[in-house]
């Protein structure tokens, strides 16, 4: 009882002082503190598998990753990297009895994220550039008319890539559990007791959500790459977009997590209304077994993490 009502406590402390956030899988959710993550999925038989572990902060060996804006890039790097793992992770616990598992190496887990990585580049900022350097004899040499036609355009393919995606059937479960995945973060927030009423009732949108962290992204985008000298050849345009990437992921963290801080403010809610109303494509409404999941991962990752506030150990 002791150490119940002692982890009780700690967890109200961590509400007050840490962040977290997550990831929807296959069939399950990943929850994420300052140095813990769980993994939570749901298996054919209906029971729940999880996965949890320690997670050292990198600003522990590299304090320059503390700095703004370098904290952004390697962010995204180790989101990326985390969120590969926890889908491997989910695909195997969501297979049928009998089905053969199989787990990443870590050439093959670098070569996902290499395709993946590529493919982004590709779709949203060199594309946009190929298709607006088609359309300079109908929109002139402006430069400012030139980075406002490719940024409309990549904020397009982006919402056309959205919404194509968010018409599978299967991607549409995946969607529910990040419905799920904000409500249990919601309620963690406010600080309720993690219980499928109490979670049920909060938001599904909610605004640190990485679909809002990408608009920003394409918002800020259309900023730095104005920078580029509008005399460069494409080679070079299209090079120094994939050079400054992680200055804008960087920046577009910095401001993300300046608006969630600061989302009672008018100007503020109407700056990020758009990444909310992009979310609704993005999440679905969950059912009771999906917030239960939800739950399971968000409470594993604090039991994990309950040691410890501030990134500092609690004695």
């Amino acid at each position: 009882m002791k150490r119940a009502m002692r982890l009780l406590s700690r967890l109200v402390l961590l509400a007050e002082r840490i962040n977290v956030g997550g990831q929807a899988v296959i069939e399950g959710v990943m929850m994420r503190a300052p140095r813990s993550l769980a993994i939570a999925v749901r298996k054919p038989s209906g029971e729940i598998a999880v996965k949890r572990e320690e997670v050292v902060p990198l600003s522990e060996r590299y304090p320059v990753v503390k700095l703004p804006v370098v904290r952004g890039a390697v962010a995204l790097f180790t989101s990326l990297v985390a969120g590969i793992k926890a889908l491997n992770f989910s695909a195997n616990e969501a297979l049928d009895e009998g089905e053969k598992k199989e787990e990443f190496s870590t050439l093959a887990m670098g070569g996902t994220m290499a395709v993946a990585f590529g493919f982004g580049i590709l779709l949203f900022f060199i594309l946009p550039l190929y298709l607006t350097k088609l359309l300079v004899p109908i929109i002139g040499d402006s430069n400012l008319v030139f980075n406002l036609v490719d940024g409309a355009i990549r904020v397009a393919v982006f919402l056309i890539y959205i919404w194509s995606i968010s018409r599978m059937k299967d991607i549409q479960r995946v969607f529910q559990y990040h419905g799920a995945e904000h409500k249990s973060i919601f309620a963690f927030e406010a600080g309720r007791e993690l219980t499928l009423e109490n979670v049920r009732g909060y938001s599904r949108l909610h605004p640190r959500c990485g679909t809002s962290f990408l608009l920003i992204v394409m918002l800020v985008s259309i900023l730095v790459f104005s920078l580029i000298p509008k005399l460069w050849p494409f080679y070079l345009k299209a090079g120094a977009r994939v050079v400054l990437l992680p200055v804008i992921a960087g920046i577009s963290y910095e401001f993300l997590k300046w608006s969630a801080r600061n989302d009672t403010h008018p100007i503020v809610k109407m700056v990020i209304a758009p990444g909310l109303a992009l979310q609704r494509l993005t999440t679905r409404e969950p059912d009771d077994s999906q917030i239960e999941v939800a739950i399971r991962s968000l409470n594993e990752a604090l039991e994990v993490n309950a040691g410890y506030k501030d990134d500092r150990l609690v004695v």
